[in-house]
């Protein structure tokens, strides 16, 4: 049993059987891609409205979307049924016939791998439920595919055919619907379970490579395996209100280009919640760009479950979970992330926001605003640019640059790992903005851990943790150029023997009406090798300029 996993919910819902009180959306006759005998032309007109009309391959408008019940082809829904077969059938039958809109009505449909294709639309209707089965005897999951490339990623990232639901090369499809996606029989890719090299195992929910003009919206996913989603060179891109319950990633966006994410709740105790990347998993270097996440909930730190039945039960004393659960940029990030946006997300008992470039990556021209944060783990913000540099070789060091984060508030802040934002030597972070920061973290440093100079460790896997304790209790800045702090304020729940502020190697530094905690003989900003540095309407600091500075306390 998965520690924490609220197992009363799942069973109520497998309880459940098709042919019960919750109304069916619709019900089709025998007629299977003809569309004749609907019995509701109201109802089906609603649902055809809810996907976008395709242009079929000659460029011609297509008709009005035709809607299919996936049991006239043989699907049964019964939980124990492999309904499979007959689902590839009917979605290959509808592709066939210009497209239209494949209806799962109420039932637990049991399955493994599903195969999209272009100009198909997936509506999982109230009470249905796609259910990932156990390989083995009974059945196994389509091979991953053979990928020269996979040292630079993990296994996880380099094959897409091992899923539940798959689709390559392929366009204007869609996933509707309230249903829900549970990967039971999934492999999380580490610990217990099948193992994700195995054949016929399988280790995502959804897997998407090369594809475009694509909609996931309103549908939920439970336990979805290694990743809830894993979208690989996805253009205009669509995820919206979907909710993910999960014990690994719930979605990775990877090599994307107009993507829109929104709406959406993500509870990933074990891993991220909303990750960009930019990995080499084409095979060639392509950025995550023109992406924008607003308005959505990540969480680590309610039972696996729990989000789903609104219980939101937080783990017990004796689990032991990182509450991972973050938005994040990386780790992998050979191709770059470019003009991105975050706004209106709100983290809960998860790690805070993490901007990663080890790999090559350029990232730049980023806004992020109006976040909240509660309990988070391991800093609020990270921005770390390395050198690990897994990918081919000859690939120079990338640059992160012109980053703005603004109105973003975090209560009840664990404490060993401040923010942080730190290049590498030679190549610093540059042109950083942060505006309306206010930050409540619970304090507890001292005066030797304020004396700490933390390893450069330029190659090392980037984490928050990836210093150690760190000798701030604000800010930790190194190898900056150009860095600006409008109104921020930290405030510590008990004395914190440790700077707010600690800059090395940092150039052209400029802070504005900063306010900190007030305490005899620790200073506000602890500076080395610092060059053209301003504080100003500081309550701790006189307004200050200094050209360069090779050691001070202020």
């Amino acid at each position: 049993m998965v520690p924490g996993f609220h197992y009363k919910f799942i069973g109520e819902m497998l309880s459940s059987k098709a042919g019960s009180t919750r109304r069916s959306f619709l019900h089709l006759g025998a007629a299977a891609i003809t569309g004749a005998g609907l019995a509701n032309a109201n109802t089906l007109a609603a649902i055809a409205q809810e996907v976008p009309r395709p242009l079929l391959p000659s460029g011609t408008p297509g008709k009005s979307s035709q809607v299919h019940d996936v049991r006239a082809f043989g699907a049964v829904g019964d939980g124990k049924t492999a309904d499979t077969p007959a689902i590839n059938k009917a979605i290959e039958a509808v592709a066939a016939a210009g497209g239209g809109i494949l209806n799962f009505p109420a039932g637990t449909y049991l399955c493994y791998t599903i195969r999209l294709k272009s100009f198909v639309a997936l509506f999982l209707d109230q009470g249905a439920t796609i259910v990932a089965a156990d390989a083995g005897p009974g059945g196994q999951y389509d091979a991953a595919e053979p990928f020269q490339f996979d040292h630079y990623q993990d296994y996880g990232h380099s094959h897409w055919r091992n899923s539940l639901i798959y689709g390559e090369d392929i366009h204007d499809f869609s996933i509707l619907g309230p249903g829900l996606i549970w990967g039971r029989g999934l492999s999380r890719g580490t610990r217990t379970g099948p193992r994700a090299e195995d054949p016929g195992v399988g280790n995502k929910s959804i897997s998407l490579k090369n594809c475009h003009s694509v909609i996931l919206r309103d549908f939920s996913i439970l336990h979805g395996g290694h990743f809830g989603i894993l979208a690989t060179g996805v253009d205009n891109f669509t995820i919206d209100n979907l909710k993910i319950d999960t014990n690994r990633d719930g979605m990775d966006i990877d090599c994307c280009r107009n993507v829109r994410v929104s709406n959406c709740s993500v509870n990933s105790p074990w891993d991220d919640g909303i990750c960009l990347k930019s990995s080499f998993g084409l095979g060639y270097a392509r950025a995550c760009e023109d992406v924008t996440i607003t308005n959505c909930f990540v969480s680590g730190s309610f039972a696996e479950g729990t989000l789903l039945d609104g219980t939101y039960k937080p783990f017990p004393p004796e689990v032991k979970v990182p509450h991972t659960g973050r938005i994040k940029f990386g780790t992998e990030s050979n191709g770059g992330f470019k003009r991105i946006t975050i706004s209106n997300c709100v983290f809960d008992g998860c790690r805070g926001l993490a901007l990663e470039s080890v790999d090559g990556a350029i990232l730049e021209d980023v806004t992020i605003t109006n976040i909240s944060m509660r309990d988070i783990v391991e800093g609020p913000i990270f921005i770390r640019l390395g050198s690990r540099m897994r990918g081919p070789e000859g690939v120079p060091v990338g640059a992160a640059r012109r980053i703005i984060i603004s109105n973003l508030v975090a209560s009840n802040a664990t404490s060993p790992q401040s923010s942080s934002i730190t290049g590498v030597p030679g190549h610093p972070v540059e042109n950083i903005r942060l505006s309306n920061i206010l930050v409540e973290h619970r304090g507890g440093g001292t005066t030797e851990q304020a004396a700490l100079q933390p390893a450069e460790n330029e190659q090392k896997y980037p984490e928050p943790t990836m210093f150690g304790v760190l000798p701030s209790q604000g800010f930790y800045l190194r190898h900056v150029n150009g860095i600006e702090m409008n109104d921020v304020k930290i405030i510590a729940q008990q004395p914190d023997a440790r700077p707010a502020f600690v800059l090395d190697e940092v150039h052209e530094a400029d802070f504005f009406r900063v306010k900190t905690p007030k305490a005899a003989n620790v200073p506000t900003f602890a500076l080395k090798n610092v060059e053209d540095f301003r504080v100003s309407q500081s309550n701790t600091v006189p307004d200050t300029h200094l050209d360069k500075v090779d050691n001070k306390n202020l």
